[in-house]
Protein backbone atom coordinates (compact mmCIF):
# COMPACT_ATOMS: atom_id res chain seq x y z
CA UNK A 1 0.00 0.00 0.00
CA UNK A 2 2.85 2.13 0.71
CA UNK A 3 4.61 1.22 -2.34
CA UNK A 4 1.92 2.45 -3.84
CA UNK A 5 1.40 5.67 -2.68
CA UNK A 6 4.78 6.27 -3.67
CA UNK A 7 4.48 5.79 -7.13
CA UNK A 8 1.09 7.84 -7.36
CA UNK A 9 2.82 10.48 -5.57
CA UNK A 10 5.80 10.58 -8.01
CA UNK A 11 3.69 10.50 -10.59
CA UNK A 12 1.96 13.51 -9.45
CA UNK A 13 5.44 15.17 -9.24
CA UNK A 14 6.51 14.41 -12.39
CA UNK A 15 3.09 15.38 -14.28
CA UNK A 16 3.72 18.58 -12.23
CA UNK A 17 7.28 19.28 -13.37
CA UNK A 18 6.16 18.57 -16.96
CA UNK A 19 3.92 21.74 -16.58
CA UNK A 20 6.90 24.20 -16.59
CA UNK A 21 9.91 22.09 -17.89
CA UNK A 22 9.58 19.01 -20.88
CA UNK A 23 11.43 16.32 -21.18
CA UNK A 24 13.11 15.03 -23.66
CA UNK A 25 11.24 11.91 -23.59
CA UNK A 26 8.08 13.91 -23.75
CA UNK A 27 9.53 15.75 -27.10
CA UNK A 28 10.72 12.31 -28.71
CA UNK A 29 7.03 10.76 -28.10
CA UNK A 30 5.85 13.86 -30.12
CA UNK A 31 7.22 11.86 -33.35
CA UNK A 32 3.59 9.86 -33.48
CA UNK A 33 0.91 12.37 -33.79
CA UNK A 34 3.63 14.47 -36.14
CA UNK A 35 3.56 11.68 -38.34
CA UNK A 36 0.02 12.22 -39.38
CA UNK A 37 0.94 16.19 -39.69
CA UNK A 38 1.52 17.71 -43.28
CA UNK A 39 2.95 20.69 -44.84
CA UNK A 40 1.41 24.22 -44.57
CA UNK A 41 -0.46 24.89 -47.74
CA UNK A 42 0.69 27.71 -49.54
CA UNK A 43 0.78 29.54 -52.82
CA UNK A 44 1.89 26.98 -55.17
CA UNK A 45 4.15 27.33 -58.10
CA UNK A 46 6.78 24.55 -58.36
CA UNK A 47 6.94 20.82 -57.51
CA UNK A 48 10.28 19.85 -55.83
CA UNK A 49 11.35 16.43 -55.10
CA UNK A 50 11.08 16.62 -51.84
CA UNK A 51 7.85 15.56 -51.69
CA UNK A 52 5.90 18.61 -50.91
CA UNK A 53 4.86 22.06 -53.03
CA UNK A 54 5.97 25.30 -52.38
CA UNK A 55 6.14 28.79 -53.23
CA UNK A 56 9.70 28.36 -54.26
CA UNK A 57 10.44 31.81 -53.72
CA UNK A 58 14.05 31.36 -53.66
CA UNK A 59 16.36 29.65 -56.75
CA UNK A 60 15.65 26.14 -55.20
CA UNK A 61 19.42 25.15 -56.22
CA UNK A 62 22.27 24.23 -54.31
CA UNK A 63 26.39 24.42 -55.64
CA UNK A 64 27.37 21.17 -57.34
CA UNK A 65 30.82 21.98 -59.20
CA UNK A 66 32.60 24.41 -61.49
CA UNK A 67 33.22 23.58 -64.70
CA UNK A 68 35.03 25.55 -68.04
CA UNK A 69 32.65 28.04 -69.34
CA UNK A 70 30.82 27.15 -72.54
CA UNK A 71 28.92 29.30 -75.02
CA UNK A 72 25.36 29.42 -73.74
CA UNK A 73 26.13 29.53 -69.90
CA UNK A 74 23.78 32.08 -68.03
CA UNK A 75 26.24 35.15 -67.31
CA UNK A 76 24.96 35.30 -63.85
CA UNK A 77 26.83 32.02 -63.05
CA UNK A 78 30.05 32.52 -63.85
CA UNK A 79 32.58 31.72 -60.90
CA UNK A 80 34.49 35.36 -61.08
CA UNK A 81 37.02 33.66 -58.05
CA UNK A 82 37.86 30.83 -60.50
CA UNK A 83 38.00 33.39 -63.06
CA UNK A 84 40.45 35.75 -61.94
CA UNK A 85 42.49 32.72 -60.21
CA UNK A 86 42.73 30.58 -63.32
CA UNK A 87 42.63 33.30 -66.40
CA UNK A 88 40.26 30.80 -68.02
CA UNK A 89 36.45 31.37 -67.66
CA UNK A 90 34.63 28.87 -65.16
CA UNK A 91 31.08 28.73 -64.21
CA UNK A 92 29.18 27.54 -61.39
CA UNK A 93 26.45 24.41 -62.18
CA UNK A 94 23.65 24.55 -59.42
CA UNK A 95 21.62 20.95 -58.76
CA UNK A 96 17.86 20.33 -57.10
CA UNK A 97 18.00 20.60 -53.67
CA UNK A 98 16.58 17.15 -52.84
CA UNK A 99 15.33 18.56 -49.62
CA UNK A 100 13.87 21.49 -48.38
CA UNK A 101 14.94 23.52 -45.37
CA UNK A 102 13.24 23.66 -42.31
CA UNK A 103 14.14 26.30 -39.48
CA UNK A 104 12.18 26.66 -36.46
CA UNK A 105 12.94 29.71 -33.90
CA UNK A 106 12.16 29.28 -30.57
CA UNK A 107 11.55 32.01 -27.85
CA UNK A 108 12.98 30.94 -24.09
CA UNK A 109 13.24 34.14 -22.96
CA UNK A 110 12.11 34.93 -19.31
CA UNK A 111 8.86 35.99 -20.38
CA UNK A 112 7.93 32.43 -22.18
CA UNK A 113 8.48 30.65 -18.50
CA UNK A 114 4.82 31.50 -17.24
CA UNK A 115 1.59 30.39 -17.40
CA UNK A 116 -1.37 30.18 -15.63
CA UNK A 117 -2.99 27.25 -16.77
CA UNK A 118 -2.08 24.63 -19.43
CA UNK A 119 1.40 24.63 -19.35
CA UNK A 120 4.02 27.25 -19.49
CA UNK A 121 4.90 29.12 -22.29
CA UNK A 122 8.18 27.48 -22.99
CA UNK A 123 6.37 24.11 -22.37
CA UNK A 124 4.44 24.74 -25.02
CA UNK A 125 6.69 26.60 -27.68
CA UNK A 126 8.81 23.36 -27.01
CA UNK A 127 6.06 20.72 -28.04
CA UNK A 128 5.16 22.70 -31.25
CA UNK A 129 8.79 23.02 -31.97
CA UNK A 130 9.44 19.21 -31.65
CA UNK A 131 6.06 18.42 -33.76
CA UNK A 132 7.58 20.82 -36.64
CA UNK A 133 10.58 19.25 -36.59
CA UNK A 134 9.28 15.54 -36.61
CA UNK A 135 6.81 16.65 -39.78
CA UNK A 136 10.03 17.95 -41.81
CA UNK A 137 12.05 14.42 -40.81
CA UNK A 138 8.85 12.54 -41.77
CA UNK A 139 8.61 14.83 -45.33
CA UNK A 140 12.13 13.92 -45.90
CA UNK A 141 13.29 17.53 -45.11
CA UNK A 142 16.75 18.72 -43.30
CA UNK A 143 16.10 20.26 -40.05
CA UNK A 144 17.90 23.07 -38.05
CA UNK A 145 16.50 25.82 -35.84
CA UNK A 146 17.40 28.95 -33.63
CA UNK A 147 16.80 28.91 -29.74
CA UNK A 148 17.41 32.04 -28.67
CA UNK A 149 17.16 33.83 -24.77
CA UNK A 150 18.27 37.18 -23.83
CA UNK A 151 21.54 36.58 -22.99
CA UNK A 152 21.87 33.85 -25.43
CA UNK A 153 21.57 32.71 -29.27
CA UNK A 154 22.22 29.40 -31.18
CA UNK A 155 21.38 28.49 -34.29
CA UNK A 156 21.75 24.96 -35.41
CA UNK A 157 22.18 24.21 -39.39
CA UNK A 158 19.69 22.37 -41.18
CA UNK A 159 20.76 18.66 -40.97
CA UNK A 160 18.68 15.40 -42.30
CA UNK A 161 17.62 12.65 -40.44
CA UNK A 162 16.34 12.02 -36.77
CA UNK A 163 19.58 12.84 -35.55
CA UNK A 164 19.58 16.19 -36.83
CA UNK A 165 15.49 16.16 -34.84
CA UNK A 166 17.21 14.72 -31.48
CA UNK A 167 20.06 16.93 -31.94
CA UNK A 168 17.50 19.74 -32.22
CA UNK A 169 15.77 18.73 -29.10
CA UNK A 170 18.56 18.44 -27.49
CA UNK A 171 18.91 21.85 -27.76
CA UNK A 172 15.72 22.77 -26.66
CA UNK A 173 16.35 21.11 -23.56
CA UNK A 174 19.86 22.08 -22.66
CA UNK A 175 20.02 25.28 -21.05
CA UNK A 176 23.57 27.00 -21.58
CA UNK A 177 25.30 29.14 -19.46
CA UNK A 178 24.19 32.49 -19.67
CA UNK A 179 26.19 35.45 -20.87
CA UNK A 180 25.39 38.75 -18.56
CA UNK A 181 27.43 40.59 -21.03
CA UNK A 182 25.23 40.11 -23.43
CA UNK A 183 21.29 40.90 -24.01
CA UNK A 184 19.80 40.72 -27.36
CA UNK A 185 16.73 42.79 -28.60
CA UNK A 186 13.77 41.14 -30.16
CA UNK A 187 15.17 43.06 -33.66
CA UNK A 188 18.61 41.27 -32.98
CA UNK A 189 17.44 38.07 -32.52
CA UNK A 190 15.47 37.95 -36.18
CA UNK A 191 18.42 39.96 -38.25
CA UNK A 192 20.39 36.96 -36.57
CA UNK A 193 17.78 34.53 -38.41
CA UNK A 194 17.92 36.57 -41.65
CA UNK A 195 21.53 36.06 -42.25
CA UNK A 196 21.49 32.27 -41.17
CA UNK A 197 18.63 31.32 -42.65
CA UNK A 198 18.76 30.26 -47.04
CA UNK A 199 16.26 31.38 -49.71
CA UNK A 200 13.62 28.66 -50.12
CA UNK A 201 13.41 27.87 -46.71
CA UNK A 202 10.78 27.27 -45.09
CA UNK A 203 10.57 29.65 -41.29
CA UNK A 204 9.07 28.62 -38.09
CA UNK A 205 8.99 31.63 -35.25
CA UNK A 206 7.34 30.38 -32.01
CA UNK A 207 7.29 33.08 -29.26
CA UNK A 208 5.20 35.52 -27.76
CA UNK A 209 6.51 38.19 -29.71
CA UNK A 210 6.96 40.87 -26.84
CA UNK A 211 9.49 43.57 -28.29
CA UNK A 212 8.01 43.16 -31.55
CA UNK A 213 8.52 46.59 -33.59
CA UNK A 214 9.39 48.45 -36.69
CA UNK A 215 12.87 47.16 -37.03
CA UNK A 216 11.54 43.54 -36.18
CA UNK A 217 8.99 44.23 -38.97
CA UNK A 218 12.10 45.05 -41.39
CA UNK A 219 13.54 41.90 -40.52
CA UNK A 220 10.43 39.59 -41.13
CA UNK A 221 9.43 41.63 -44.81
CA UNK A 222 12.92 40.71 -45.73
CA UNK A 223 12.57 37.14 -44.49
CA UNK A 224 9.51 36.76 -46.37
CA UNK A 225 10.99 37.80 -49.79
CA UNK A 226 12.85 34.88 -50.21
CA UNK A 227 11.19 32.13 -47.40
CA UNK A 228 7.41 31.03 -46.61
CA UNK A 229 7.50 32.63 -42.87
CA UNK A 230 5.06 31.36 -40.21
CA UNK A 231 4.39 32.86 -36.90
CA UNK A 232 3.12 30.79 -33.83
CA UNK A 233 1.96 33.26 -31.26
CA UNK A 234 1.94 31.93 -27.67
CA UNK A 235 -0.04 33.19 -25.32
CA UNK A 236 -1.44 32.59 -21.71
CA UNK A 237 -5.44 33.60 -21.33
CA UNK A 238 -4.19 36.16 -18.12
CA UNK A 239 -2.32 38.27 -20.76
CA UNK A 240 -5.02 38.91 -22.65
CA UNK A 241 -7.23 39.97 -19.84
CA UNK A 242 -7.33 39.93 -16.13
CA UNK A 243 -10.36 39.26 -14.11
CA UNK A 244 -12.52 42.28 -13.85
CA UNK A 245 -12.17 42.61 -10.17
CA UNK A 246 -9.70 41.22 -7.62
CA UNK A 247 -5.85 41.36 -6.15
CA UNK A 248 -3.26 38.89 -7.40
CA UNK A 249 0.31 38.30 -6.82
CA UNK A 250 2.85 37.39 -9.56
CA UNK A 251 6.64 36.16 -8.71
CA UNK A 252 9.56 35.13 -10.64
CA UNK A 253 11.01 32.95 -7.42
CA UNK A 254 12.71 36.61 -6.80
CA UNK A 255 10.55 39.78 -6.80
CA UNK A 256 6.49 39.26 -6.24
CA UNK A 257 4.48 41.82 -8.04
CA UNK A 258 0.66 43.03 -7.09
CA UNK A 259 -1.90 43.72 -9.43
CA UNK A 260 -5.35 45.13 -8.20
CA UNK A 261 -7.37 44.24 -10.96
CA UNK A 262 -10.45 46.73 -9.84
CA UNK A 263 -8.13 49.63 -11.38
CA UNK A 264 -10.21 50.27 -14.17
CA UNK A 265 -7.54 52.57 -16.10
CA UNK A 266 -4.64 50.11 -14.81
CA UNK A 267 -6.87 47.33 -16.26
CA UNK A 268 -7.72 48.89 -20.08
CA UNK A 269 -3.94 49.27 -20.09
CA UNK A 270 -3.07 45.87 -19.16
CA UNK A 271 -5.76 44.62 -21.90
CA UNK A 272 -4.73 47.29 -24.58
CA UNK A 273 -0.52 46.23 -24.53
CA UNK A 274 -1.65 42.40 -25.47
CA UNK A 275 -4.24 43.77 -27.81
CA UNK A 276 -1.62 46.41 -29.75
CA UNK A 277 0.96 43.34 -29.95
CA UNK A 278 -1.40 41.02 -31.33
CA UNK A 279 -2.80 43.78 -33.98
CA UNK A 280 0.97 44.53 -34.94
CA UNK A 281 1.74 41.05 -35.94
CA UNK A 282 -1.99 40.37 -37.56
CA UNK A 283 -1.21 43.89 -39.52
CA UNK A 284 2.65 42.18 -40.60
CA UNK A 285 1.18 39.06 -41.09
CA UNK A 286 -1.26 40.33 -43.78
CA UNK A 287 1.39 43.02 -45.25
CA UNK A 288 3.81 40.35 -45.81
CA UNK A 289 1.76 37.52 -46.54
CA UNK A 290 3.09 35.53 -43.60
CA UNK A 291 0.92 32.57 -41.89
CA UNK A 292 -0.43 33.67 -38.09
CA UNK A 293 -1.69 31.03 -35.57
CA UNK A 294 -2.34 31.03 -32.12
CA UNK A 295 -1.50 28.56 -29.29
CA UNK A 296 -2.77 29.54 -26.02
CA UNK A 297 -1.40 27.65 -22.99
CA UNK A 298 -4.32 25.55 -22.55
CA UNK A 299 -4.78 24.60 -26.12
CA UNK A 300 -3.66 21.05 -27.28
CA UNK A 301 -0.42 21.95 -30.06
CA UNK A 302 -1.22 18.92 -31.97
CA UNK A 303 -4.69 20.28 -32.95
CA UNK A 304 -3.83 23.82 -33.16
CA UNK A 305 -1.06 22.73 -35.68
CA UNK A 306 -3.48 20.80 -37.56
CA UNK A 307 -5.47 24.27 -38.18
CA UNK A 308 -2.24 25.50 -39.52
CA UNK A 309 -1.79 22.29 -42.20
CA UNK A 310 -5.31 22.91 -43.03
CA UNK A 311 -4.34 26.65 -43.96
CA UNK A 312 -6.68 28.15 -42.38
Amino acid sequence: MLLTKQKAIHRQAVTSDELIKVSLKTLIDLARPAARLTHPKSAIRALQSGGFLSRFKGRGMEFDETRFYQPGDDLRTIDWRVTARTGTPHTKIFREERERPVFISVDDRPAMHFATRGVFKSVQAAKLAALLAWTAEHHGDRIGGQIFSEQDCRELKPQNGKQAVLHFLHGLIDRPVQDQQVKYAFEQILARLVKHVRPGSRVYIISDFRGVNEAAETHLARLSEHCDVVLLFVFDALEQSLPDKGRYRFTDGERDVVMDSADSRRLTNYRQRFAERLQRLQAIARKENLQLVLCGTADDPVQRLKYLMRGQ
